[in-house]
């Protein structure tokens, strides 16, 4: 069968590999129908994933058709579409013991510490697989995206009427934003790029918006939208090393910073000035956890949330070696782009 891989940055190979044979115990057969893109993958492809090694098969945020089950499987059924929670947990370690299946000390993402789902067909744990009747296939592979921004959200604990900072209008920025507007806080974003803002006010229907100019203006800004107050949650979706930093200027007093972006660089956090006098609280945020998934395939289904703004561009898997370049480029617009398996 055929599959898509990286055999290294900026390679791609389309290759044949084996057929997955019927499930073991405990397993499903999957045929993959959509892989969406994410900064992961743009991450992988440039060569600047930390967790990311070369060949790998990518995709992650999958929609799939339930082929076949093995013995015990009985949440799911051949011909369910699903959504896919990547996170190939250990189940044993302290982090999983507590429930923090999210960061196992031993978890292998799919489609980046192990193969992915850019191939017409997968064998996975049938215990990663959510059913999403009603919603579409685009729809099932935004389920991951938007559950990195669910739990990004979660992770600063917004509270009705307060500030929450959204720095980075890209996809994950994006997720994290549609579970600001649902928290009941109110929603500001940041980003150097007017385009991604306009799609924020026109498509997302947030006004509160920055353009960023990476010096003193960005604060006054921020402080005439909240009367002086700053935000009470500032999330950092940028994955650069040196916004990571500056997040902390932004943050009210008593605020809580949250870095759901990755970065490889250092970086020297101002302690006096703004951790310690401010007294914030830096959270890190990491992948989802398994309760997010049903909640977004709801939400997804009642309405609240929309994706028809999200899928910008489309690609067959055959067509990915040819256009995936052009989809880093600012001028292509991509919000979001979803690669077609069947």
């Amino acid at each position: 069968m055929k599959a898509l891989q990286l055999e290294q940055p900026k390679q791609w190979r389309i290759i044949d590999v084996p057929a997955p044979g019927a499930p073991g115990p405990g397993e499903a057969l999957l045929r993959v129908e959509r892989v969406g893109v994410c900064g992961t993958d743009l991450s992988g492809y440039l060569g600047k994933m930390p967790f990311f090694s070369y060949p790998r098969i990518p995709g992650h945020e999958l929609s799939v058709i339930v082929e076949a089950v093995g013995e015990g499987v009985t949440h799911v059924k051949p011909g369910d579409r699903c959504a896919v929670e990547p996170y190939l947990n250990c189940g044993k370690c302290y982090s999983c013991r507590r429930g923090l299946t999210n960061c196992c000390e031993h978890n292998r993402t799919l489609g980046v510490m192990c193969d992915g789902g850019l191939a017409e067909r997968i064998t996975l744990p049938a215990r990663k697989l959510h059913p999403a009747p009603g919603l579409t296939p685009d729809q099932c592979a935004l389920v991951e995206t938007l559950a990195i921004g669910c739990h990004a959200v979660d992770r600063g604990a917004p509270r009705i009427g307060e500030n929450i900072l959204i720095i980075g209008a890209g996809p994950i920025g994006l997720s994290a934003l549609e579970f600001a507007k649902l928290s009941g806080a109110r929603p500001i974003v940041i980003d150097i790029a007017e385009g991604r803002l306009a799609f924020v006010r026109e498509k997302m229907g947030v006004t509160d918006t920055i353009l960023a100019r990476s010096d003193a203006s960005d604060i006054e800004a921020l402080s005439r939208l909240t009367q002086g107050q700053l935000a009470d949650v500032v999330i950092d979706a940028t994955g650069n090393h040196r916004s990571m930093v500056r997040a902390l200027e932004f943050a009210a007093f008593g605020g809580r910073v949250v870095y759901v972006g990755i970065t490889q660089q250092p970086m020297e956090l101002p302690h006096a000035p703004f951790l310690h006098r401010r007294e914030l609280t830096l959270l890190a945020s990491r992948n989802a956890l398994t309760r997010d998934f049903p909640r977004i395939i709801g939400l997804i289904r009642d309405g609240r949330i929309d994706t028809r703004p999200w899928i910008t561009h489309h690609a067959r898997l055959e067509e990915v070696p040819a256009v995936f370049p052009g989809w880093l480029e600012p001028s292509a617009g991509v919000i979001k782009a979803v690669i077609r398996i069947d």
